[in-house]
């Protein structure tokens, strides 16, 4: 109480009520890349917090220019054949940050961080280290609760790609607030598995990450510079024509205007394909934000996508979604028909884990961990008595209560659903109140999401 000596009225506003659990943001993704605008290779990494794609691009600038290459068939006149056989060869981009950002925004994702390692000028595939040195700088940041590893899966060889997962999945287990989202790296156009599975990088850690197949083709176009679209004229073998050279699409803009817009039509027309952590990213901010971290980000449409490169069948995905020898359940990105692409798997890479199989359940002791560890930190340096273990006790269980409440834990009753334990004979003993330590014991029914559902049907005879 204060010590008055003044005659007056004085007003003492007096806390009834308990501390409470502020929840901490679940779907708070971090890219790592390298973008437009970045430091320098001697230089740190950039990570900055940016909420909508106009910031990212006042930030960091815009995507990297994808590489054509153009074929035009002609005859010994250097002129259009009959058919002139107009073909494109598959575009190259070395860097698709820019694109995984924007994939992240339209899946339906928020707020994120993005950790810029170099720009543009940097060599693709030959700098492991700088990844590397995004996620040193990433560890530093408290917010992020995803690491999304996009570019790295593009810009690195699946090596090294495996390797910087394997960072990124010590990390989480270091920090214990964050989840990687995975992808199973695809090299010259072909993705396999064998490689993700048999990686001696990715052989603990599971729980905290997991992994989906395959790439998708987005509804978003290249972005590609007139001057690096290469003209090849090529004409039937013998013939004595002499192709130009450092023929691009700029050069015969005025000069052969029939060629450049057939070229701009087919350029206009590609979509890029990228690996489906980014969209997995924003469908784990829409799934939070519509229902709850608890409830698993499966069975849920990928929004602007054209649909996955390649089909899975069943047969297929029994293979991807249990390994009875490595354990890495890979989740499958799958197109149905009348209802969009999919994503049909909802495991972490310990597939063989009963206790951390899923994604959701894993997640959601994520954000309850966190939560209540930021929520306690009041009771640091309070007396370590009964006075301070109720408040701790009683602000947690409101808690977990309150998540009983939307559906997060199983159980018929709040019992049934969660227990809290504090008190010296309990959790405690009095070596442990000597040396300074208050021990909580917190139990969790996690829901589970209901993976195989099973109809059995049988005949019934007839009685009347």
């Amino acid at each position: 109480m204060a010590n008055y000596r003044t005659p007056g009225v004085y007003i003492e506003e007096v806390s009834t009520l308990p501390p409470s659990v502020a929840e901490v943001a679940t779907a708070v993704p971090a890219f790592i890349g390298y973008t437009e605008i970045g430091p320098a290779a001697t230089d740190d990494p950039v990570v900055e917090r940016v909420a909508t794609m106009l910031e990212f691009e006042s930030a960091f600038g815009g995507p990297s220019a994808a590489e054509f290459s153009i074929t035009q068939a002609v005859d010994d006149n250097g002129n259009p054949s009959a058919d002139p056989g107009v073909s494109l060869v598959a575009p190259k981009t070395a860097f698709s940050l820019y694109y995984a950002i924007a994939h992240y925004f339209r899946n339906g994702g928020g707020p994120c961080y993005v950790v810029s390692v170099g720009d543009y000028s940097a060599k693709p595939g030959a700098d492991r280290m700088g990844i590397k040195g995004g996620l040193a700088a990433l560890e530093r940041e408290d917010e992020p609760t995803l690491i999304v590893l996009t570019d790295a899966a593009c810009v690195l060889s699946a090596a090294d790609y495996y390797s910087v997962c394997g960072s990124a999945l010590a990390q989480c287990r270091k920090l214990g607030d964050r989840f990687t989202i995975l992808d199973v790296a695809r090299q010259d156009g072909k993705t396999d598995v064998s490689v993700f599975r048999n990686s001696s990088e990715l052989s603990i850690n599971l729980m905290y990450g997991a992994a989906y197949h395959p790439y998708v083709q987005t509804s978003m176009a290249y972005a590609y510079d007139e001057a690096g679209v290469k003209i090849k004229r090529v004409a039937a073998a013998g013939s004595a024509f002499v192709a130009p050279t450092g023929e691009t699409l700029a050069t015969i803009k005025n000069s052969d205007t029939v060629l450049y817009n057939k070229v701009r039509s087919m350029l206009d027309a590609q979509r890029v394909v990228l690996p489906p952590s980014a969209a997995m990213a924003g469908i784990y901010a829409r799934v939070d934000r519509e229902r709850g971290v608890w409830k698993a980000p499966a069975n849920v449409g990928m929004l602007a996508v054209l649909g996955p490169v390649a089909k899975i069948t069943d047969e297929d995905q029994d293979l991807l979604n249990v390994d009875q020898t490595a354990g890495k359940s890979i989740n499958a990105i799958r197109a149905f028909t009348g209802k969009g692409t999919l994503v049909w798997g909802g495991r972490t890479l310990a597939g063989n884990d009963n206790e951390w199989r899923f994604v959701s359940v894993r997640r959601l002791f994520i954000t309850i961990e966190e939560s209540t560890r930021k929520a306690s930190a009041f009771a640091v340096f309070e007396p370590n008595d009964q006075s301070t273990w109720l408040k701790v006790k009683a602000m947690i269980e409101s808690y977990l209560y309150g998540l009983w409440e939307q559906g997060a834990l199983a159980g018929s009753k709040p019992e049934a659903a969660y227990y809290v334990h504090v008190g010296l004979g309990t959790t405690m003993t009095p070596q442990d109140v000597l040396e300074g330590r208050m021990i909580v014991e917190i139990g969790i029914a996690a829901v589970r999401p209901a993976e195989f559902i099973v109809l059995r049907f049988s005949h019934k005879l007839q009685t009347a």
